[in-house]
C-alpha cells in the first residue's frame, strides 16, 4: 500500500498498543517462552538467525516478536487445531498489530460455529498467532531511514508541499532526486548497522519465510512441553493412560510441523513462497488478494492497476443510487453528472488550491490536488468504509469550503520531538525510533531488496513510468507512482531468493481469494497463482475494495470457516455476494472493516 495510505491508516485507527506492556521487558529465547500481555494475549521474542545460510554458528541474531490469541481451548484438547499464522500485508505490515486490532474477528471465523461447551467431536478451535517480520515494529533491530521523529516528520512535510507526480504543484526533477536521496541514505544505513553488517540484504520474503519455518517448529516444541505437562497431572489425578493419549496429540514432529496460514496482499505474496519453498508443510492456506508472484519477484509492478477505476465508477454508480441524504456528493443527472462534478472539482483543485485560514483549533492549511487524489486512493481500497467520506469532502472542496478536509490534515500529523532518552542513547537508537511511526521504510526496505532492477531506474524512464501509472489509473496512478518508484538508488539487495518460479504440489491445497474489482491486486492475480499449485481453488468475492475484509459477506465467511474445519474448498467458480453495499446498506460490521491496514499488492 502506498506510504501516505498506511499514515492515515494509523491516524484513523491509531495504534491499538499500551504503555502497560513493553517489548523490551522480554528476554529473547531460542524457544518460545509466553508471556501475559494486553490483557488476553500472550507475546514471546524468538531469537533466530539473521542469515540462515552463513556457515557462522555464532553470526548476528534477531528476536521476532509475536503475539497468540489462545485458542478457546487448551493446546492438549482434541478439538485443538493449531495455530494461525497471519499476515496482513505491505511489505511492512505488523502481524502484532493486526491481531490486536482483528484478532478475535478472525478467530471466530476459522473456529467452529458453536462454542467448545456445546461443540461436537470433530469441531476444531485454533490459536491466533501475529508476528512482526524482521525488521518490523517491534522485531529487533528495526528497519528506519530516519534517526529520530523529528527527522522523519520533517521529511513528511516536505513530500506533502512538493505533492504526487501529476500534479501542478509536483516537480517531477525533484521527485526523482529526493526518491534517490533518500534510497541511497536508508540502504547504505541497514547494510553499516553496527553488529548487523549488510542488513538490508537479509530481510526479504524468502528470510521470512525460514522464520516462518522456525515458529512453527517451535509452537510444536512448546506444544509437546504443555502435552507432557498435561500427561503427567492427568496420570496423577485418574491413573496411568497406557496409550499416553494427550502426549500422541501434542508430540512435536521435527521438521514436519505444518503450517496454517491467513495471508493478506503482499502476505499472499509471502504465504505462496512458502508453498513453494515448504510444499509439504502445508496444512491450510487462504490467500486474500493476491499477489502475482513473477511480476513481484521480476519487479515488473507497474501493471496492476487496470481494475481501479472500474472502482472510481462504482462510486458515481453507488452515489447517485444512494440519493442526496446518504451521498453528499450526489447530483441531479445521474452517473454522468457526478462523473462530471468530479471533474470538474479535480481541474479546479488543481488550478486552484484551496486556503484555508487558521482559527483556535488549528493552523492554517492549503488543501491540494495531491491531499485529494490521496483520499481517493484511500476510498478505492476500501468502498465500504470511506466512500461516505470522499463524497462529503469532494462535496466541501467544489464549493470550496475546506474546513473538514484542513481539519483532518492538521489531525493526520503526529506531534514528533526528540525526548531527553533519545537525546542520551542518541540516533537510531530505541529511543528515538516509535513503533509504526517509520512505515515506509520497512516497507521500502523489503520491496526495493527485491527489485534490484528498478535500483539504477534513470530520471526519464522515472517520468515515463509515471506517466504510464497515471494512464492506466486516474484514481490511483500516481499514488501509485510515488511508492513504487521509492526504489531509485536503493543499495541493498537480497541474499536470499526463490531458487524458482513460484509453484507446487502442496499437501493440501490452498484457498484463494479475489475480489471482483481490486485496486491494486487484480482477480486475474488469483486465478494465474491458484493455476501453480494443482488443486487450488479460486474464490470470487463480488465487491469493490482490496480484499474480502473490504465488504462483509455470509458466503466468503462460510467458506473460509469450512476450509479451516475441514479443509474443503468451495466449489470451482464460486462468486460469493456481499451483504452490503456503500451508502445504500452499511451497518456495522468490525469484524470486516478492522484492519484497513492490510498492505499493497
Amino acid at each position: 500500500m502506498p506510504s501516505s495510505e498506511l499514515r492515515d491508516f494509523n491516524v484513523q485507527f491509531g495504534s491499538v498498543l499500551s504503555d502497560a506492556f513493553q517489548w523490551f521487558d522480554i528476554v529473547p529465547e531460542k524457544h518460545l517462552v509466553y508471556h501475559d500481555c494486553y490483557d488476553k494475549f500472550q507475546c514471546a521474542r524468538l531469537e533466530l538467525l539473521l542469515d540462515y545460510n552463513s556457515t557462522d554458528a555464532d553470526g548476528p541474531v534477531i528476536a521476532v516478536a509475536l503475539i497468540r490469541l489462545p485458542a478457546k481451548v487448551p493446546v492438549t484438547d482434541p478439538r485443538y487445531g493449531g495455530p494461525i499464522l497471519i499476515n496482513p500485508g505491505g511489505p511492512g505490515g505488523s502481524g502484532v498489530e493486526r491481531l490486536l486490532e482483528a484478532g478475535v474477528s478472525l478467530q471466530n471465523l476459522a473456529d467452529a460455529e458453536r462454542d467448545p461447551a456445546h461443540s461436537l467431536p470433530d469441531d476444531k478451535y485454533f490459536d491466533m498467532i501475529g508476528f512482526d517480520p524482521r525488521g518490523i515494529n517491534h522485531t529487533t533491530p528495526t528497519i528506519t531511514c530516519f534517526p529520530d521523529s523529528i527527522s522523519r516528520q520533517a521529511w513528511n512535510l516536505q513530500v506533502e508541499t512538493e505533492g504526487l507526480p501529476g500534479s501542478r504543484e509536483a516537480n517531477m526533477h525533484m521527485l526523482y532526486q529526493r526518491a534517490r536521496t533518500r534510497s541511497v541514505g536508508c540502504s547504505n544505513t541497514l547494510n553499516a548497522m553496527p553488529g548487523f553488517e549488510n542488513f538490508g540484504n537479509h530481510i526479504n520474503t524468502p528470510a521470512v519465510v525460514a522464520d516462518m519455518v522456525e515458529i512453527v517448529e517451535r509452537h510444536g516444541e512448546w506444544r509437546e512441553k504443555e502435552g507432557r505437562r498435561a500427561q503427567k497431572e492427568h496420570d496423577r489425578c485418574h491413573g496411568r493412560d497406557a496409550e499416553a493419549s494427550i502426549l500422541q496429540r501434542t508430540r512435536h514432529v521435527r521438521g514436519e510441523e505444518p503450517l496454517l496460514f491467513w495471508g493478506f496482499s503482499y502476505g499472499t505474496l509471502l504465504g505462496a513462497t512458502f508453498a513453494a519453498m515448504q510444499p509439504h508443510r502445508v496444512s491450510r492456506i487462504i490467500l486474500d488478494g493476491v499477489v502475482n508472484s513473477d511480476a513481484y519477484y521480476s519487479a515488473d509492478r507497474f501493471d496492476n492497476l487496470h481494475d481501479t477505476d472500474k472502482i472510481l465508477e462504482s462510486f458515481f454508480h453507488y452515489c447517485s443510487k444512494a440519493g442526496p441524504e446518504k451521498c453528499r456528493f450526489w447530483r441531479e443527472g445521474g452517473e454522468v453528472a457526478i462523473r462530471d462534478a468530479y471533474h470538474r472539482a479535480m481541474d479546479e483543485i488543481m488550478e486552484n488550491p484551496l486556503p484555508v485560514p487558521g482559527n483556535f483549533e488549528r493552523g492554517p492549511e492549503i488543501i491540494t490536488y495531491s491531499n485529494i487524489k490521496e483520499l481517493v486512493g484511500r476510498a478505492m481500497y476500501q468502498p465500504l468504509a470511506f466512500f461516505p467520506t470522499l463524497a462529503t469532502l469532494l462535496d466541501d472542496v467544489a464549493r470550496r469550503n475546506g474546513s473538514v478536509f484542513a481539519e483532518r490534515k492538521s489531525n493526520g500529523r503526529r506531534p514528533s520531538y526528540r525526548t531527553k532518552a533519545c537525546e542520551d542513547a542518541g540516533p537510531y537508537s530505541s529511543d528515538c525510533i516509535l513503533p509504526d511511526w517509520d512505515v515506509e521504510g520497512p516497507s521500502l526496505a523489503i520491496l526495493c531488496s527485491e527489485a534490484r532492477s528498478k535500483s539504477n531506474i534513470s530520471e526519464p524512464d522515472f517520468i515515463e513510468i509515471a506517466s504510464r501509472l497515471r494512464n492506466q489509473s486516474s484514481a490511483l496512478g500516481e499514488v501509485w507512482a510515488q511508492y513504487l518508484l521509492g526504489c531509485t538508488g536503493w543499495n541493498a539487495t537480497a541474499s536470499w531468493v526463490p531458487s524458482g518460479p513460484i509453484t507446487g504440489n502442496t499437501s493440501h491445497p490452498i484457498l484463494w481469494i479475489g475480489n471482483t474489482y481490486d485496486p491494486v491486486t487484480p482477480l486475474r492475480n488469483a486465478k494465474k497463482m491458484a493455476a501453480k499449485f494443482p488443486g487450488s481453488v479460486v474464490l470470487q468475492q463480488d465487491n469493490e475494495g482490496h480484499c474480502s475484509f473490504s465488504a462483509p459477506s455470509v458466503c466468503t465467511a462460510s467458506a473460509i470457516r469450512r476450509y479451516f474445519q475441514t479443509g474443503h474448498l468451495p466449489d470451482e467458480g464460486l462468486v460469493c455476494e456481499t451483504d452490503e453495499k456503500p451508502f445504500i446498506d452499511v451497518s456495522s460490521c468490525p469484524g470486516w472493516r478492522q484492519g484497513g491496514n492490510v498492505r499493497s499488492g
